[in-house]
């Protein structure tokens, strides 16, 4: 197994003129942050919470300063003088190809939290609610396999975190049946369907996210 520059076990002494520990620390940040954000948006929407919903839309705001500093930051040090070695090249290379994706799954989840701050969850049918819930918790699930393979090199979970996608694509069906049942107004269905896009989206991110840290250089 490789050594991330970005992992979060020690890092070897050599690395350290590469990559700071401040740039470090703002990567493991964005991560934590968009995990916190999914949770966040899917307890706002079922609760009717929505001065939560509103701190995970002001949350995505501070996500996409971060990215955007980080990507800076990225391309700085792949043009330095100094440059990096070519392994270390490689780590930087595949952390700009996938920040992109980190930040869209943060908009999912501001998505998601905007419409739990117009009280959608009051609305939708018991069933809907239970196939929301279900698909909140293994989104918050396949984001932390998919950080686990970037951040740790767990060059191995590819496999389980499309077998968890898998599931969410089920649960979108599932909600769908739902949706044409009748059970919702035409309206809270639309919103409903679009809010459960978000999840279905938000996995297929996280497939893409472990698929790029495996072969960075397919990408």
């Amino acid at each position: 197994m490789t050594r991330s520059l970005f992992s979060r076990s020690e890092v070897p002494a050599e690395t350290a003129s590469v990559v700071s520990e401040e740039f470090r620390a703002t990567t493991l940040r964005v991560f934590a942050l968009v995990g916190e954000s999914i949770t966040g948006a899917t307890v706002a929407l079922l609760s009717g919470d929505r001065e939560m919903a509103k701190q995970v839309v002001k949350q995505d705001e501070g996500i996409d300063h971060l990215v955007k500093s980080l990507i800076r930051t990225v391309e700085s040090l792949l043009m330095a003088a100094d440059s990096p070695s070519l392994e270390d090249r490689k780590e930087l290379l595949t952390l700009l190809r996938i920040l992109p994706e980190i930040e869209r799954n943060g908009d999912l989840a501001e998505h998601i939290a905007r419409r739990a701050a117009r009280g959608l969850g009051a609305e939708m049918s018991p069933r809907s609610r239970g196939l929301v819930e279900r698909m909140g918790e293994v989104c918050s699930s396949i984001w932390r396999a998919a950080t686990d393979a970037i951040l740790d090199d767990r060059i191995d979970a590819t496999s389980d975190i499309e077998d968890i996608d898998d599931e969410i694509d089920e649960l979108h069906v599932a909600l769908t049946a739902e949706l044409v049942s009748g059970s919702m107004s035409v309206q809270v269905a639309v919103e409903v369907a679009m809010t459960a896009r978000f999840y279905e989206r938000f996995g297929d991110h996280c497939v893409n996210l472990a698929r790029r840290r495996v072969s960075p250089s397919n990408n």
